[in-house]
């Protein structure tokens, strides 16, 4: 499989990282007080632990040297403080004071100034790292709820071409994307510049040859970096991808594990899931390899760097009269700064990986909603629960206009009426009821329920008034109860059993060990087909919606469970506007009325015994199936 990302254009790929950017910078501004208490303690941080320290010893040096010098050259005022020297020497020994009392007079200021550089340094690192904590769990949230919005708001195309691992594999890389490039700033990025400036600042106005000299290296050093940073973005893309896709693979044999293990696939799935690790594997050495590569042309220009402060600090004295303190300086603060641009290699990776991970989620968080509401969109108001599809056109987003589903397609159902859908796989049957779920919207035409266009309807309202029993039940590995009450989050205890009791289910989760209370598991596993369905029918019945749609409801039950779920089904369309797809035409034949289906059109429209009676696609497929009955009215 090819990875997606290396086929992805430079200018798409900087566009993405651009939109990351605003995603991440959209939540930070949110809270930028916190994050300019985040930048301050992080120059606080470096001054104070870095620079001043440095200084202050420098000073130190300074003070030494000339009390020194001073001494040498037989000053009385160096005398006295060579004797005063000698004395603490003495006096310390012997456990006198006077020596003491001639060092405090000497160095107390720097004492001071020492002990409050690193008493402020310590406290700005401890501020530093509560700003970025605390930033980082309210981006988080923000970023977690956003993505979680999205994908909710997608349509049902768009999670049909994905795997459901792969998006969750997305949405935790792009929320720790967001932790890793906080991090590189606040901890590499902002110090390493700030160790540039203040080292530049510094030395400038006491060295200012060797300052200019770093200032020229320093810039080489960036450009290079920056270029091979560049080149090491796609290759991180790609590992990001790859682990993406290792994620989907798994997830799909995890979900589908019950047919991996019944056809004896295991061999099979491993082999899948081996590719995709490799793909992994292979994704990961290439970006360690072009890492490591960065990391040899930097570390050069390091020791070149270093070369230069040798030989000013070994010759700097002689040639330029450069002081011993300053020298100290010179040695500490360049010896810092090439710590800080030695971790930049390191730093560059980690913001690669920052954007790399966030860019499969920054992709779909741009994609354009293919379903969304209308500006100004009203609430659905049903009072009867009429439909009326109006010369309607469709055909899916991921299709061509030459492959329509349907083209000027009429339908009318009064209200309360029940219908059944029939034909052929492909004859437009499902994609009717998700059209008026709008889960896809429609290239023309339009559809009316009691008389208002579902298109200018927000989705949420519309789909609170259907009630939608799919052929597979859709059960969340939640409790019983839980599931019940989806529709309906605040039924009383009552209501949910009498749901249950005309669904026909009460009395097995009555017999259950933990009753309503008995988790169901993924996607209901722990319960038979039947009672996966019963539980997806009391949902219904409890929702009570005033439009009802079921979707081959009975297609897969054995025939004890179809009686218990028709019955259940015919509770359930009392006074209801109901829509029923099936396969088994039992299911429909006690119906109001029965549309045929063929490739998008009506082609038999009527009740069962009047489509019996015309002898037409609608009685030969009756005739065809065994075992067919009419449920009595």
């Amino acid at each position: 499989m090819k990875s997606r990302s290396s086929v992805i254009p430079t200018k798409r790929r900087s566009s993405v990282m651009l939109r990351t950017l605003h995603y991440y910078g959209k939540v930070t501004s949110r809270q930028w007080p916190m994050f300019l208490l985040a930048v301050v303690s992080t120059l606080g941080f470096v001054f104070f632990l870095s620079y001043a320290n440095p200084m202050v010893v420098a000073m130190v040096v300074d003070r030494v040297s000339s009390l020194a010098v001073d001494a040498a050259a037989g000053a009385p005022g160096a005398q006295a403080a060579a004797s005063g020297a000698q004395a603490a020497a003495s006096g310390g020994a012997n456990g006198g004071g006077a020596g003491a009392q001639e060092v405090l007079a000497a160095f107390g200021p720097f004492i001071v100034l020492l002990i409050g550089a690193n008493v402020l340094g310590q406290f700005f690192s401890k501020l530093q790292d509560y700003t970025v904590w605390k930033l980082e769990l309210r981006a988080n949230y923000a970023l977690a709820t956003q993505v979680f919005d999205t994908l909710s708001d997608q349509s049902m195309t768009f999670h049909s071409n994905r795997y459901g691992g792969s998006l969750v594999s997305q949405t935790q890389k792009f929320i720790g994307g967001y932790a890793t490039l906080l991090e590189s700033l606040v901890y590499a990025v902002i110090p390493i510049i700030s160790a540039a400036v203040f080292t530049v600042s510094i030395l400038m106005g006491l060295v200012p040859l060797y300052a200019s000299i770093l200032v020229v290296l320093l810039v080489v050093y960036v450009v290079v970096a920056f270029l091979l940073f560049r080149r090491i973005l796609p290759l991180n893309e790609a590992a990001a991808d790859a682990q993406n896709a290792l994620s989907g693979e798994l997830s799909d044999g995890i979900t589908n594990i019950l047919s991996v293990k019944t056809y004896g696939r295991e061999a099979y799935e491993r082999t899948l899931f081996d590719e995709a690790n490799r793909r992994v594997l292979a994704a990961d050495s290439k970006r360690m390899r072009a890492s490591i590569a960065r990391g040899a042309a930097t570390s050069s220009l390091i020791v070149v760097i270093m070369s230069l402060v040798v030989v000013f600090i070994t010759g700097g004295n002689a040639w330029f009269g450069i002081s011993p303190g300053t020298l100290v300086m010179m040695f500490t603060y360049t010896y810092s700064l090439t710590m800080h641009f030695n971790r930049l290699n390191i730093t560059f990776a980690q913001i690669n990986r920052g954007f790399g991970d966030a860019h499969g989620m920054t992709a779909i968080l741009d994609e354009p909603r293919l379903v969304s509401d209308v500006p100004n969109a009203r609430e659905l108001v049903v009072t009867k629960g009429a439909i009326r599809f109006e010369d309607m056109t469709f055909w899916y987003a991921d299709a061509s206009e030459e492959e329509q589903v349907f083209k000027g397609f009429n339908l009318e159902i009064p209200a309360g009426q029940r219908v059944g859908l029939v034909g052929k796989s492909g004859s437009g049957k499902t994609t009717l009821t998700t059209l008026l779920l709008r889960l896809s919207n429609l290239q023309a035409g339009r559809i009316l329920v009691d008389g208002q266009d579902i298109a200018c309807a927000t989705q949420v309202s519309l789909r609170s008034q259907i009630g939608y029993v799919p052929q597979e039940p859709l059960l969340f590995h939640r409790t019983i109860r839980e599931n019940i009450a989806y529709g309906k989050p605040d039924a009383s205890e009552e209501e949910i059993r009498a749901a249950a009791r005309k669904a026909n289910a009460l009395e097995f989760i009555e017999a259950l060990p933990h009753g309503l209370e008995t988790k169901t598991g993924e996607r209901g596993v722990k319960l038979s087909g039947g009672q996966r369905q019963r539980i997806a029918i009391a949902r219904a019945i409890l929702a009570a919606a005033p439009i009802l749609v079921l979707d081959e409801a009975t297609s897969a039950l054995d025939s004890e469970s179809e009686k218990l779920i028709q019955d259940a089904l015919k509770n359930l369309m009392e006074g209801r506007t109901s829509i029923v797809v099936a396969h088994r035409l039992s299911t429909v034949a006690s119906l109001d009325r029965i549309v045929v289906l063929s490739e998008g059109r009506i082609v038999e429209d009527g009740t069962h015994a009047q489509l019996i009676a015309a002898k037409g696609s609608y009685a030969r497929l009756w005739e065809r199936q065994t075992g067919a009955f009419l449920q009595d009215e």
